[in-house]
């Protein structure tokens, strides 16, 4: 009974926390459009989450994927701004997240630096620099282009299932992408299995002989590039860009995979079961702001959620 709460648990408790939701909030809540527009809210911390499980994988953390994504979105909103065109931003922002994971991954990899005092350093310097490129301004109006703009408002037509005038948000696919994408590395690759090698034990990966710097400095460089996806979807969807704008994705990030890996007979972190505690925080995000509740409890309850979590799935293993 213990074991099959332990890995159910926190299945149950996401479909209780939909059937409260559903029950105070008639009507609104558990609608396809309400739905939709939950997947196209959590669209952003689930590519952040997804990459993150990359580098949780080997015990290992980001902290500053937040501040990444922050500056990749003012980078690609600045170079707008001066005339460049979309894929010019873009890509500009893509190659400044996957240089700013490289950057972690040597300090972590190579160095020798411990990943949560790395990415620590890190976190306030990429926030820095997002402050520098920017100007500490916020980026908007004619400096954004319709079309980059104009990639967040569209989707694919739901009509064929019956949801006339429904459409899912091409901001909601790229999640799904990056999903199976991750899906793919970590299940399906001998590169996913190495990384959970080195999760299990690093030095007894690296005398059977898996190349450890190497593809730990990978991993952060996946979850770099992840956060600038990220901070480009935010971009695209309030045609903006600001220094802070990713601020609140790392702590959320963790905390869908922590929930995720809760669901894990091994505690091992796996990016289905971080999409159920990606979903958890979005239905508990999008419900509680339809009852007006202020966020900070919003913030008190997610704390709550995911230590009772842990704790349950800690005191339920030692009992096997």
């Amino acid at each position: 009974m213990l074991r099959i709460l332990r890995i159910y648990g926190t299945l149950i408790g996401f479909a209780l926390i939909v059937v409260l939701f559903s029950v105070l909030l008639p009507g609104t809540f558990f609608t396809s459009g309400n739905l939709i527009n939950i997947s196209q809210q959590i669209s952003m911390l689930a590519v952040v989450a997804f990459t993150m499980t990359i580098v949780m994988v080997m015990n290992d953390f980001d902290l500053s994927v937040g501040s990444m994504a922050s500056l990749a979105g003012v980078t690609a909103a600045v170079l707008f701004s001066l005339g460049y065109p979309v894929y010019v931003g873009v890509g500009a922002a893509l190659l400044v997240g996957l240089l700013g994971g490289v950057f972690n991954g040597v300090l972590v990899s190579l160095v020798g630096i411990l990943p949560f005092v790395a990415t620590l350093g890190t976190l306030t310097m990429f926030s820095g620099l997002a402050f520098l490129v920017s100007g500490g301004r916020t980026i908007f109006g004619r400096d954004i282009p319709s079309e980059f703009s104009g990639f967040a408002r569209g989707g694919i037509p739901l009509d064929f299932i019956g949801l006339d005038g429904q459409k899912l948000p091409f901001l909601s696919l790229v999640a799904l992408l990056v999903l199976a994408v991750v899906w793919f590395v970590l299940e399906q690759t001998t590169y996913g299995r190495r990384l959970y090698a080195i999760g299990g034990n690093k030095e007894a990966a690296r005398l059977a002989g898996v190349r450890v710097k190497s593809l730990r400095l990978s991993a952060f460089a996946l979850t770099g590039l992840g956060a600038a996806i990220a901070g480009l979807m935010y971009s695209s969807r309030v045609a903006s860009a600001n220094p802070t704008q990713g601020s609140g994705l790392m702590l959320d990030a963790i905390a869908a995979v922590f929930l995720g890996m809760t669901m894990s007979e091994e505690g091992e972190p796996r990016v289905l079961y971080t999409l159920v505690g990606v979903l958890i925080l979005g239905v508990l995000d999008n419900g509680l702001t339809q009852l007006s509740v202020d966020s900070y409890i919003r913030e008190i309850m997610v704390g709550a959620i995911v230590v009772s979590a842990v704790a349950f799935s800690s005191i339920t293993k030692q009992s096997r």
